[in-house]
């Protein structure tokens, strides 16, 4: 084992079983190194004690200094499902430990820790994990330790360095050994938050006060009838190395920073936290300011890879989207190519990679992330229209480069509307598109997960409002009404091959609607991969036949629908075997299908299907309205557990929070998953409009920071999206002023009156002008469609768009502002626009439009500033939560404590009653 300025190297192998039965040549290993459950290489970025020095250890002719170690260490254990380990190792002074743990499979050592400082008092509370690992730790005796963590560098790092010193000197002196990254527990048993102190449930039985336990579950929120592994594996490689000759640099696992870590004092450890495990070097990177450990995959070496075949076919630029063949914003693991050859987890991007350079192209809600996830293999490039933008487009990008040369990418990832703008674009440029074969990216991906074989099934027309045949009905009707594909200068009847005789949609979410079926090909999406060409008289869905077996097979069977398997679409459209006629395509549809159809035999229109489902019929609005109440009553929930558990002292990470939310939602009726990744955001991470907490790297919630959660559920009845800002302290001025004009735009949203035509693009300056008037901004939309019981973005509607709202329209209203790298607010509700009544509307004919809101969960008070709103708006903030109250009450009753805090948000003034030294003066009640 070696130590080196800046960590400490231990290896974690995989082997058998290890613990109190473990063999004679097992326990002999050296510290450091413990078998469990898989292989994980763990390495520490920095030391307790900064010292710059190297140390290296032989064990062979160190066996006797190591066993004497061992001897120290020697508090081991079997875990099973359900087992108690007692310790009866004493030093002076220490309690004796009981420890509970619960596991499925793994086993491994417990570490006993090395000396603990003295005099140490309990910090806060913290909160008992209970993942797929749980630890219950008590103690009796004296709350005495007498050895020494060394936070910081004084004269205790002074002393162990003295000791490490003279052990390599003298062989039988007795020296506490330097700190060791080491688990003591499972993989998860840290619910992948490695910034909290509360990893286990810490009771004293001298304490007046115990706090509750509270249990946690390894997953945060998953799709329906999935499960998945939160563990984490951190493996150490040394910083970035110096460019190789190919332009690669070889990341190979490199760590990088995924955010700052919570500021403050100096905590109080327990026993359980010191720097050899993980909940302890979580602790130091928050004490020494250093930020977490996260992963990146080895770009390197799947460029070079890439690249072979970009020589192989003389293509110059690579495109890389985010999207797959449907166009989805969110895909299945199997069509994650970009973040596979880049490490970037975000959407609505694009990567190009040319023979020397890699770009990742990406909008400005990655501005902050992308460069965070990405290694030096990479150049991210802002695209949009914000004042750090360096593109309004990627295809703008690309085409300033493209010269005289081959630009590959796979047409079915290329939309006809992209595929039409860059095939013009570069023309000029004497530079083309190149398709090749097969997908370059798919070549080199030797464990691309498989696509999922999740069977489909029905939507309830209870649900839905509509029969599936009563939709395709309304779509032939549509069908027949287009005109045929005949030129404006011909005088001649329409020939058979010109008529319009059928749509091929591949919107994921648009055959699902369609259809009223429903699946699980996508996390937090219920759409499933297929591809519909619904005729006239007939209608044929391309989909994997196994998810269609029993009652799915005979349902489709019902409305005419024939299955076909998912390939076969390229073969039916190669032969025509619909016959003559033009088929109807949007513009969003994969460039390939044009291809295979030729120019001659497709007409582009706006997809009608998906101009239906955004107007949502009374049952949907019905069922959208149940939706959000039960969601906002798990919410509410959540915030009354939250805000009791931050008060009473208890330290909570982002993950922790997300989790706990999504228990209270999962108790719903017609529960059936998150319609999206929990975005859990403090501090500076709140600045980040689509982070996502991790167990390794979450933050924990800061009190003097606002916090931000944006989360919701999936029903049967409807998909909600919802987003609130709280603060558990004290908030600033400017946090006060900031979070105030965001509430303003928020509410001349909700308020606005409009006629009807009126696009959502128009409005969107209501929701700006507040914070325009102080010289803030955001850059992300101000609000997008919502699915009914489908993806929580749905088009074509939005306040970015120049579609007029109509009635049925269902939209989010959610206004921000983001200190970059300090904290972040955001407001979201969801809105359905309905006619109203106008003084004006009585004397004339024109219809005036207006919103609904849907989203019922209270806006804090103490953060808005009541003198920068004016009597209207203090007015809705006071209506609406008591809206919350009135609407929640019965849903919530049995609560005791989510009474006492809706009726508190409910009933109490708007919060600010002057300024004070250091902050401002709250009048919480």
């Amino acid at each position: 084992m070696d130590w080196t300025p800046g960590g400490t190297s231990s290896r974690f192998r995989a082997g058998g079983h290890v613990g109190g039965n473990a063999s004679r040549e097992e326990d002999r290993r050296p510290v450091g190194k413990v078998r469990f459950g898989k292989s994980i290489e763990l390495e520490k970025q920095k030391r307790l004690t900064p010292s710059q020095y190297t140390y290296t250890e032989d064990y062979d002719s160190r066996r006797s200094s190591i066993e004497r170690l061992e001897r120290q260490r020697s508090h081991s254990g079997s875990f099973s499902t359900s087992r108690t380990l007692t310790s009866n190792h004493r030093s002076q002074g220490a309690p004796s430990e009981k420890l509970t743990f619960s596991s499925e499979t793994e086993s491994y050592n417990v570490p006993d820790n090395y000396n603990a400082p003295r005099d140490v008092t309990p910090g806060r509370p913290v909160l008992k994990r209970a993942n797929t690992t749980t630890a219950t730790k008590s103690k009796t005796g004296s709350k005495k330790w007498p050895f020494g963590y060394g936070w910081g560098s004084g004269q205790k790092d002074k002393d162990r360095e003295r000791d490490r010193q003279q052990a390599l000197l003298d062989p039988d002196h007795e020296s506490t050994p330097p700190p060791v990254y080491q688990h003591t527990g499972s993989a998860d048993i840290r619910s992948r938050s490695s910034r909290s102190r509360a990893s286990h449930t810490f009771s004293d039985a001298s304490s007046e006060r115990q706090p509750p336990q509270v249990s946690f579950n390894p997953v945060p929120g998953g799709p329906r009838s999935r499960s998945t592994s939160m563990g984490s594996s951190i493996k150490y490689v040394s910083p970035i190395p110096p460019l190789n000759r190919s332009g690669t640099y070889k990341s190979n696992g490199t760590k990088h920073s995924g955010g700052s870590a919570s500021r403050g004092g100096r905590p109080t450890l327990y026993p359980s936290e010191s720097s050899s495990t993980l909940v302890g070097s979580a602790l130091e990177r928050k004490i020494r300011d250093e930020d977490p450990i996260t992963e990146r995959p080895d770009t390197g070496s799947r460029l070079d890879a890439l690249r072979d075949h970009l020589r192989q076919h003389d293509i110059a630029y690579y495109i890389i989207p985010s999207e797959d063949a449907h166009g989805s914003e969110y895909i299945a693991p199997s069509d994650k190519r970009l973040e596979w050859i880049s490490g970037f987890t975000g959407s609505s991007s694009q990567g190009v990679v040319s023979l020397n350079s890699a770009y990742l192209i990406t909008n400005s809600n990655y501005w902050i992330q992308a460069p965070k996830e990405v290694d030096m293999n990479w150049v991210v490039v802002k695209a949009g229209h914000g004042p750090e933008s360096q593109t309004s487009s990627w295809i703008e990008w690309l085409v300033e480069r493209a010269q005289d040369c081959k630009i590959g990418i796979d047409a079915r990832l290329l939309s006809y509307e992209q595929a039409t703008v860059l095939n013009n674009a570069l023309k000029p440029k004497n530079a083309k598109l190149y398709y090749p074969p097969q997908n370059l990216v798919d070549l080199i991906w030797r464990d691309k997960p498989q696509r999922s074989r999740e069977p489909i099934y029905v939507q309830p027309k209870e649900f839905a409002g509509l029969g599936a045949n009563e939709k395709l009905a309304d779509l032939r009707a549509w069908i027949k009404s287009q005109r045929p594909a005949v030129p404006s200068y011909s005088k001649s009847p329409p020939k058979p091959s010109q008529q319009q005789v059928a749509t091929l949609i591949s919107n994921l979410s648009s055959i699902a609607w369609l259809l009223n079926l429903r699946g699980d090909d996508i996390p937090f999406n219920p759409v499933f991969h297929s591809y519909l060409f619904v005729g006239l008289n007939t209608a044929t869905l391309f989909i994997d036949p196994e998810k269609t077996k029993g009652q799915v097979e005979t349902y489709l069977q019902s409305i005419g629908v024939a299955i076909r398997d998912y390939n076969d679409l390229w073969t039916f459209l190669r032969r025509k075997e619909w016959g003559d006629g033009n088929v109807i395509i949007s513009p969003q549809t994969p460039y390939a299908i044009c291809l295979m159809l030729t120019s001659f035999r497709y007409t582009v229109l706006p997809s009608y299907v998906e101009e239906r489902k955004a107007i949502k019929n009374e049952t949907e609005i019905r069922g959208l309205r149940n939706a959000y109440l039960r969601d906002g009553a798990a919410y509410v929930r959540w915030l009354a557990w939250l805000d009791e558990k931050m008060q009473q002292g208890y330290e909570i990470t982002e993950y922790e929070a997300a989790w706990r939310l999504t228990e209270y939602r999962r108790k719903n009726k017609h529960y059936m998953g998150l319609a999206y990744e929990n975005i859990s955001a403090t501090g500076p991470n709140a600045a980040l409009p689509h982070y996502t907490p991790h167990k390794a790297t979450a933050l924990i919630i800061e009190r003097d920071t606002p916090y931000l959660n944006d989360s919701g559920g999936q029903y049967r009845d409807g998909t909600c999206d919802t987003t609130r800002t709280v603060h558990f302290g004290r908030p600033n001025t400017e946090q006060c002023e900031a979070y105030t004009r965001v509430l303003q735009g928020h509410i001349a949203i909700d308020s606005a009156i409009f006629p009807e035509g009126t696009s959502g693009a128009k409005l969107d300056v209501l929701a700006r002008r507040a914070l325009w008037q102080d010289g803030m901004n955001y850059l992300h939309g101000t609000g997008h469609g919502v699915g009914s019981f489908l993806n929580v973005h749905e088009g074509p509607q939005s306040f970015s768009s120049d579609v007029p709202l109509q009635v049925g329209h269902v939209l989010t209203n959610e206004p921000g502002f983001y200190n970059e790298g300090k904290w972040g607010i955001r407001i979201e509700s969801a809105l359905v626009v309905r006619k109203v009544h106008t003084k004006g509307s009585l004397n004339n004919n024109e219809t005036w439009l207006g919103f609904e809101r849907l989203t019922c969960v209270p806006i804090q008070t103490k953060m808005v500033k009541e003198v920068m709103l004016s009597k209207e708006e203090r007015q809705w903030l006071k209506d609406h939560n008591r809206r919350c109250l009135e609407m929640l009450e019965p849903l919530i009753r049995h609560d005791k404590r989510a009474m006492k805090y809706l009726r508190r948000e409910a009933e109490r003034g708007i919060g600010i009653a002057g300024a004070g030294p250091g902050g401002l003066t709250i009048d919480w009640d």
